[in-house]
């Protein structure tokens, strides 16, 4: 298993490696609304308003390689790893207790990606979403934090993301209140989507 070490220190955090695949115009704008640390959902909430405006532009100099609708959601997926990653780091001293949070190489890559795809059917998309984030150690979860993608929005469904402490990172997750510890995350992980607009049971499913 390759980790990456991250969130260290304070709001220190490894950026997720992404392939570099969206147009000038697009990086500029991703690190417009990233470059700086914003805890209030506000960069994730303007990447989706400015989705919505270049789906219905006209804009013909895109790279060719890549649709329109591509890179706005290799965009919000980027956006939406950075905000998961911001709500580890606001979680890791005062909720977690550890000084370094280890993650899987990729994990919230993977997790933004399966976020996107649960989205895809739901009368607002993303924006309909009311994001949680969750630990769960020994069978008990925690809270860590949310995420409100765009707050002009009612939200349409609920959607918890259930990370997994790696019992073989930190020592069985044993003196789990003693601080400067290590904590490890597991590779795999749990999406639990509930629509707020119908009865159904929620859609739970697991990624290894």
């Amino acid at each position: 298993m390759v980790y990456t070490q991250a969130l260290v220190f304070g709001n220190g955090m490894t950026v997720v490696s992404e392939e570099d695949r969206l147009v000038e115009f697009m990086k500029k704008f991703v690190h417009q609304f990233t470059s700086s640390s914003k805890k209030d959902g506000q960069s994730l909430e303007a990447n989706c308003e400015y989705a919505e405006a270049i789906k219905s532009s006209s804009v013909d100099w895109l790279d060719p390689g890549l649709s329109m609708e591509d890179c706005v959601e290799e965009a919000l997926q980027l956006e939406l790893a950075k905000q998961i990653e911001l709500c580890l780091s606001d979680a890791k001293a005062s909720l977690l207790h550890c000084q370094e949070l280890l993650l899987p190489r990729r994990l919230t890559a993977r997790v933004a990606r399966d976020v996107m795809l649960s989205a895809a059917d739901e009368p607002c998309g993303l924006r309909g979403a009311l994001i949680h984030v969750l630990l769960e150690t020994k069978g008990v979860l925690q809270p860590l934090g949310s995420i409100t993608p765009d707050r002009c929005v009612t939200p349409t469904f609920e959607l918890s993301i259930v990370l997994k402490a790696d019992p073989d990172g930190w020592a069985a997750l044993k003196n789990f209140f003693v601080a400067d510890k290590v904590l490890t995350l597991h590779a795999g992980y749990r999406l639990v989507k509930r629509k707020l607009y119908s009865s159904a049971s929620p859609i739970v499913r697991d990624f290894d």
